[in-house]
């Protein structure tokens, strides 16, 4: 029997499983990350951690199954659903919360925050991303650190490119290509589109969504954060989650991973 296909225009985020399957394989190694950096940069012990922006969660089930208190925010119905019936599935507890990444607070400190993938970029402007960071802040334990990566548009790149990503689980096969449509740096945006392929025996599914990103340079970037003198940057990387491997804030930093702690009252 041929397979049906449909084609569907709407939001990618409606689709966590496909996300999810995706970038599936980077879940280890970024946990590995955050514990790695938890262990070097904030003194203490570690239970808590919260991750705004969280999607489909794989880091919220990672850590969960590793034994620690997660909070996970995101204002995304379908992904928090998704999320939810996986935790139950495998029997793990986290706390879910529809909320805004500007504004939402834990109601107890935490003593890690991660969003580790350009979720960041999804605020369009200077005040919603100190809001953002502000209320990080406000949820981190005095010596905390947000663990925070996204990308920085080096002075020479490419405005219009594409990047691919393919998987396969089982009988299902699931392709994505981000492609940027279009950008202005002075006005510091770019127009993403992501096309979403999903095949199994039975059918295909096809979703394209198109959505702006607010773009940074180094020096942009490193302006913002130090708007916000709760949080100290203490460590630079990259999203190749090589904890001996810092990075030094110069022109060769495209994918960066920003450490900051809280400070001091």
């Amino acid at each position: 029997m041929p397979a049906t296909s449909r084609v569907q225009l709407g939001d990618w985020y409606d689709y966590p499983q496909y996300f999810d399957m995706i970038f599936r394989d980077e879940t280890a190694t970024e946990v590995d990350f955050i514990r790695a950096a938890m262990k070097r940069y904030s003194p203490g012990k570690h239970r808590r951690f919260y991750e705004p922006g969280c999607g489909s969660g794989r880091l919220v089930v990672a850590m969960a199954a590793d034994g620690f208190q997660v909070t996970g925010s995101d204002l995304s119905k379908p992904s928090l659903r998704y999320l939810r019936n996986k935790l139950r599935r495998r029997k793990l507890q986290a706390q879910l919360v529809l909320g805004d990444m500007t504004t939402y607070v834990t109601p107890q400190s935490v003593d890690g925050a991660f969003c580790t993938f350009n979720t960041f970029r999804h605020l369009m402007t200077q005040e919603a991303a100190i809001s953002h960071l502000t209320a990080v802040a406000r949820s981190l334990r005095q010596g905390g650190i947000y663990i925070l990566g996204f990308h920085i548009i080096p002075l020479d790149a490419d405005e219009y490119c594409i990047e691919r990503w393919r998987a396969v689980h089982g009988k299902t096969r699931v392709s994505m290509t981000l492609r940027v449509l279009d950008s202005d740096r002075e006005e510091r945006w770019e127009q993403v589109r992501i096309s979403l392929k999903a095949t199994t025996p039975a059918k295909t599914f096809q979703c394209r969504t198109e959505f702006p990103m607010r773009l940074y340079t180094l020096e942009q970037a490193v302006s913002m954060l130090a708007e916000v003198p709760q949080l100290e940057l203490v460590g630079v990387h990259d999203f190749s989650y090589d904890i001996d491997q810092t990075r030094e804030l110069d022109d060769e930093l495209v994918d960066a991973i920003f450490i900051l702690r809280k400070r001091g009252d």
